[in-house]
Protein backbone atom coordinates (compact mmCIF):
# COMPACT_ATOMS: atom_id res chain seq x y z
CA UNK A 1 0.00 0.00 0.00
CA UNK A 2 1.07 3.31 -0.83
CA UNK A 3 1.47 6.47 1.08
CA UNK A 4 0.80 9.75 0.51
CA UNK A 5 1.67 12.80 2.60
CA UNK A 6 1.16 16.58 2.47
CA UNK A 7 3.54 19.03 3.60
CA UNK A 8 0.87 21.58 6.00
CA UNK A 9 2.88 24.69 5.45
CA UNK A 10 6.32 26.69 5.16
CA UNK A 11 7.92 26.88 1.05
CA UNK A 12 6.16 23.84 0.04
CA UNK A 13 2.76 23.82 1.28
CA UNK A 14 0.29 21.45 0.09
CA UNK A 15 3.15 19.47 -1.65
CA UNK A 16 2.21 15.91 -1.77
CA UNK A 17 4.77 12.81 -1.40
CA UNK A 18 4.11 9.68 -2.26
CA UNK A 19 6.32 7.40 -0.49
CA UNK A 20 7.04 3.76 -2.17
CA UNK A 21 4.97 0.94 -0.67
CA UNK A 22 7.51 -0.92 0.36
CA UNK A 23 8.63 1.01 3.29
CA UNK A 24 7.76 -0.42 6.76
CA UNK A 25 5.96 2.65 7.82
CA UNK A 26 3.37 4.32 10.18
CA UNK A 27 3.55 7.80 9.35
CA UNK A 28 2.23 10.69 11.37
CA UNK A 29 -1.09 11.81 10.33
CA UNK A 30 -1.62 15.11 8.59
CA UNK A 31 -4.24 16.04 11.52
CA UNK A 32 -2.56 14.79 14.15
CA UNK A 33 1.14 16.27 12.27
CA UNK A 34 -0.57 19.55 12.11
CA UNK A 35 -1.91 19.67 15.80
CA UNK A 36 2.42 18.90 16.99
CA UNK A 37 3.40 21.72 14.63
CA UNK A 38 0.38 24.17 16.20
CA UNK A 39 1.97 24.06 19.57
CA UNK A 40 4.98 23.85 18.45
CA UNK A 41 4.69 26.95 17.13
CA UNK A 42 3.78 28.63 20.17
CA UNK A 43 7.28 27.77 21.36
CA UNK A 44 10.15 27.91 18.85
CA UNK A 45 10.76 30.34 15.43
CA UNK A 46 11.05 27.64 12.73
CA UNK A 47 13.65 29.14 10.82
CA UNK A 48 15.85 29.08 14.05
CA UNK A 49 15.60 25.28 15.08
CA UNK A 50 17.65 22.96 15.06
CA UNK A 51 15.88 19.12 14.62
CA UNK A 52 16.58 15.46 15.10
CA UNK A 53 14.10 12.89 13.62
CA UNK A 54 14.55 9.71 15.35
CA UNK A 55 13.05 6.48 13.47
CA UNK A 56 12.24 8.85 10.84
CA UNK A 57 10.41 6.71 8.54
CA UNK A 58 9.11 8.45 5.42
CA UNK A 59 10.93 12.10 6.67
CA UNK A 60 7.08 13.67 7.12
CA UNK A 61 8.23 15.30 10.19
CA UNK A 62 11.60 15.90 8.85
CA UNK A 63 9.76 17.89 5.31
CA UNK A 64 7.83 19.77 7.27
CA UNK A 65 10.36 21.26 9.87
CA UNK A 66 12.50 21.52 6.77
CA UNK A 67 9.73 23.29 4.69
CA UNK A 68 9.37 25.34 7.65
CA UNK A 69 12.81 26.89 7.64
CA UNK A 70 14.41 24.98 10.11
CA UNK A 71 18.25 25.72 10.45
CA UNK A 72 19.02 21.78 10.43
CA UNK A 73 17.29 19.02 10.61
CA UNK A 74 19.01 15.12 10.96
CA UNK A 75 16.76 12.35 10.15
CA UNK A 76 17.90 8.97 11.37
CA UNK A 77 16.41 5.76 10.47
CA UNK A 78 18.08 2.05 10.29
CA UNK A 79 16.16 1.00 7.10
CA UNK A 80 18.05 1.47 3.94
CA UNK A 81 15.02 1.97 2.00
CA UNK A 82 13.90 4.60 4.02
CA UNK A 83 17.01 6.75 4.05
CA UNK A 84 17.25 6.31 0.35
CA UNK A 85 13.87 7.42 -0.17
CA UNK A 86 14.23 10.32 2.43
CA UNK A 87 17.57 11.29 0.67
CA UNK A 88 15.90 11.40 -2.66
CA UNK A 89 13.23 13.69 -1.44
CA UNK A 90 14.92 15.87 0.54
CA UNK A 91 17.37 16.21 -2.73
CA UNK A 92 13.90 16.95 -5.28
CA UNK A 93 12.79 19.55 -2.81
CA UNK A 94 16.33 20.88 -2.30
CA UNK A 95 16.25 20.83 1.18
CA UNK A 96 19.83 21.34 2.12
CA UNK A 97 19.41 21.61 5.78
CA UNK A 98 17.98 17.85 6.02
CA UNK A 99 21.00 15.26 6.52
CA UNK A 100 19.43 11.66 6.59
CA UNK A 101 21.83 8.90 9.28
CA UNK A 102 21.63 5.36 8.96
CA UNK A 103 21.79 4.11 11.99
CA UNK A 104 19.73 2.76 15.04
CA UNK A 105 17.69 5.42 16.79
CA UNK A 106 19.47 4.29 20.02
CA UNK A 107 22.97 3.88 19.30
CA UNK A 108 22.75 7.44 17.72
CA UNK A 109 21.39 9.30 20.87
CA UNK A 110 23.81 7.09 22.49
CA UNK A 111 26.93 8.69 21.00
CA UNK A 112 25.66 12.06 19.69
CA UNK A 113 27.21 15.50 21.34
CA UNK A 114 25.15 17.68 19.63
CA UNK A 115 22.43 19.72 21.04
CA UNK A 116 19.47 20.38 19.15
CA UNK A 117 15.91 22.40 20.05
CA UNK A 118 13.15 19.80 18.79
CA UNK A 119 14.04 15.76 19.14
CA UNK A 120 10.74 13.94 17.42
CA UNK A 121 10.83 10.26 17.95
CA UNK A 122 8.11 8.19 16.35
CA UNK A 123 9.01 4.39 17.31
CA UNK A 124 6.74 1.61 16.28
CA UNK A 125 4.43 1.70 18.26
CA UNK A 126 4.41 -2.20 19.66
CA UNK A 127 8.50 -1.32 20.46
CA UNK A 128 9.47 -1.78 23.58
CA UNK A 129 11.82 0.39 24.54
CA UNK A 130 10.66 3.32 24.65
CA UNK A 131 11.58 4.77 28.00
CA UNK A 132 15.47 4.67 26.79
CA UNK A 133 14.69 7.48 24.63
CA UNK A 134 14.22 10.38 27.04
CA UNK A 135 16.70 8.36 29.16
CA UNK A 136 19.34 9.09 26.69
CA UNK A 137 18.18 12.27 25.78
CA UNK A 138 18.58 13.37 29.15
CA UNK A 139 21.63 11.63 30.42
CA UNK A 140 23.45 12.66 27.42
CA UNK A 141 22.11 16.40 27.60
CA UNK A 142 20.74 16.67 23.89
CA UNK A 143 18.47 19.20 24.69
CA UNK A 144 19.06 22.38 24.06
CA UNK A 145 17.72 25.04 26.44
CA UNK A 146 13.93 25.16 25.85
CA UNK A 147 14.19 22.58 23.59
CA UNK A 148 12.10 19.74 23.46
CA UNK A 149 11.51 15.94 23.29
CA UNK A 150 8.40 15.16 21.50
CA UNK A 151 7.15 11.11 20.85
CA UNK A 152 4.86 9.44 19.01
CA UNK A 153 3.60 6.52 20.77
CA UNK A 154 0.30 4.37 21.42
CA UNK A 155 -2.81 5.04 23.93
CA UNK A 156 -0.91 2.36 26.44
CA UNK A 157 2.85 3.69 26.73
CA UNK A 158 2.39 6.19 29.79
CA UNK A 159 5.59 8.58 30.28
CA UNK A 160 3.90 11.07 33.15
CA UNK A 161 5.57 9.66 36.02
CA UNK A 162 8.77 10.61 34.11
CA UNK A 163 10.31 13.93 35.76
CA UNK A 164 10.93 16.15 32.72
CA UNK A 165 7.49 14.67 31.22
CA UNK A 166 5.35 18.15 30.93
CA UNK A 167 2.07 17.60 28.20
CA UNK A 168 0.47 14.60 26.32
CA UNK A 169 -1.99 15.14 23.77
CA UNK A 170 -3.91 12.89 22.28
CA UNK A 171 -5.15 12.81 18.37
CA UNK A 172 -7.34 9.95 17.03
CA UNK A 173 -4.36 6.33 17.65
CA UNK A 174 -1.63 8.98 17.57
CA UNK A 175 -0.37 10.38 21.35
CA UNK A 176 2.17 12.88 21.82
CA UNK A 177 4.58 13.10 24.97
CA UNK A 178 6.23 16.36 25.44
CA UNK A 179 9.87 16.51 27.62
CA UNK A 180 11.58 19.63 28.19
CA UNK A 181 14.71 20.10 30.60
CA UNK A 182 13.45 23.72 31.36
CA UNK A 183 9.75 24.27 32.07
Amino acid sequence: MTCTMRIISGNHRGKKIVAPPNLPVRPTTDFAKESLFNILDNYFYFDTVKVLDLFAGTGNISYEFAARGAVEVVAVDNNEACADFIEKTAKSLHFEQLQVVRNDALEYISHCKQPFNVIFADPPYDWDKYSAIPQLVFENGLLSPNGFLVIEHAVAVDFQQHPKFFQQRHYGKVNFSFFAENL
